[in-house]
């Protein structure tokens, strides 16, 4: 089969610009399409493309096409979500052939993909699922594989059992299918272009504006150190490798062996992992050995400044648990990126607050974000009757979907105040 597979465009919309000309707030995504090069390396005797449209907006023209699909597949975030499907829709009409959808959004709200256009929906992992698919397409057999909600046929859906099979670690992304984009995939502060390995699937925490657990049924799923290994080497030079794992140390024995390997194979590359500070505090020494691995930037959900918030997030972390994490890592001489949660309730007071604790902690590059329940959350069931914008468009983390109790147009300049006072010296 020829299988085209489908990384939607930047999309979003923002408040602030529209309603009071605020152009500043803007997040913008660089990153490769590590879930479909996944999806396309398990796809072995099939003919595979993928279209970045974050990379290439015209990848999806006739003169672009490297061929007529036979299959679509179409991934996405909640932001992407009606992008999504306006994509499958079109492509629907225009090629007549099956299309799938998943990702993310598709994970935590397969209910809102139940479209005429959509043939089939992948509910959490896709590696092994979406391949059985293929396979279940391609000999016309009927449709019943568990993770794959299927639009064509009676009803009825089969939750996947995830396991380390679902991984699939004998079977490597296809990077080579994005490599004339190589040179554009970057993150900011990490210097230089920016190669994308996942060293494990899923996360146990439950926090509870989190979408990640649905992705696995809140397993911790741990990739095999030779596959990782093997997939370093296949980005060749590139610098910097970022595993983009929710908590790349959810195992610290695990990553301490993982760690001695790195080095014993002699890899030379920057790395950046997600880590949780808790994880730190109580595992300062894996932290030392990582930096001689390569270890150089570790991004951190703090979240927030205020125990009584991270209790209302089932963060279960302190503030003072932070403050430990941001001491020992500047000892050892990592980097941190540290990501912040704006909640649509601050006043002036709870921004300033925060100001003031960035600017004096040690923080390399804090990223604050405004508080978006995500369908398919806690957060969301919790707060979906206080919700005041429904449209998708908006989930983009920069929106205040619920209620300001500021006045909206100076929550949003106070917001922005922060964003350049914070990230002026990336433009």
């Amino acid at each position: 089969m020829k299988i085209l597979l489908i990384n939607p465009p930047n999309c979003g919309k923002s408040i602030p610009e529209e309603r009071y000309g605020i152009e500043s707030i803007k997040m913008i995504f660089c990153g490769e399409p590590l879930a479909l090069e996944t999806i396309a390396g398990n796809l072995v005797g099939h003919d595979v493309a993928i279209a970045d449209l974050k990379m290439d907006p015209q990848a999806l023209t006739d003169d672009n096409l490297a061929f007529t699909p036979d299959l679509v597949g179409i991934t996405g975030v909640t932001c992407e979500a009606n992008t999504v499907l306006a994509i499958a829709e079109g492509l629907k009409k225009r090629f007549n052939v099956p299309v799938v959808v998943g990702g993310h959004h598709a994970s935590c709200d397969p209910a809102f993909f139940k479209r005429p256009f959509i043939d089939f929906i992948v509910v959490g992992l896709g590696k092994l699922s979406f391949r059985t698919l293929v396979d279940a397409l391609e000999a016309g057999r009927p449709i019943d594989i568990a993770g794959i909600d299927n639009n064509t046929g009676p009803g009825g859906f089969t939750p996947r059992q995830h396991t380390r099979e679902d991984l699939v670690d004998h079977m490597s992304p296809r990077y080579d299918l994005v490599a004339r984009h190589r040179g554009r995939y970057v993150m900011h502060g990490a210097g230089g272009r920016v190669g994308f390995v996942a060293t494990a699937a899923g996360c146990t925490h439950g926090c509870a504006f989190c979408s990640i657990s649905n992705l696995t049924g809140a397993k911790y799923l741990r990739h095999s150190h030779a596959a990782v290994l093997r997939d370093m080497r296949l980005l060749g030079d590139v610098p910097v490798i970022r595993f983009v794992d929710a908590n790349t140390f959810g195992d610290a024995r695990d990553a301490e062996a993982l760690a001695h390997e790195i080095m014993a194979a002699g890899m030379q590359k920057r790395l950046v992992a997600d880590v949780r500070a808790d994880t730190v505090v109580r595992h300062p020494e894996l932290f030392r050995l990582w930096r001689q691995a390569g270890l150089s930037i570790v991004v951190i959900g703090f979240e927030e400044i205020s125990d009584r918030r991270l209790t209302d997030f089932n963060k279960r972390s302190t503030h003072q648990t932070h403050l430990e994490a941001i001491q020992i890592l500047k000892s050892i001489g990592i980097l941190i990126v540290g990501d912040f949660i704006i909640s649509p309730d601050y006043g002036h007071d709870d921004f300033q607050r925060l100001i003031d604790f960035v600017e004096k902690s040690s923080i390399d590059l804090p990223i604050p974000a405004v508080l978006t329940p995500l369908p398919g959350t806690p957060l969301y069931t919790r707060l979906k009757s206080k919700i005041s914008i429904h449209d998708l468009d908006y989930y983009t983390f920069t929106n205040a979907v619920l209620p300001t109790r500021m006045p909206e147009q100076d929550f949003y300049r106070t917001y922005a105040d922060m964003l350049r006072r914070f990230l002026g010296h990336l433009h």
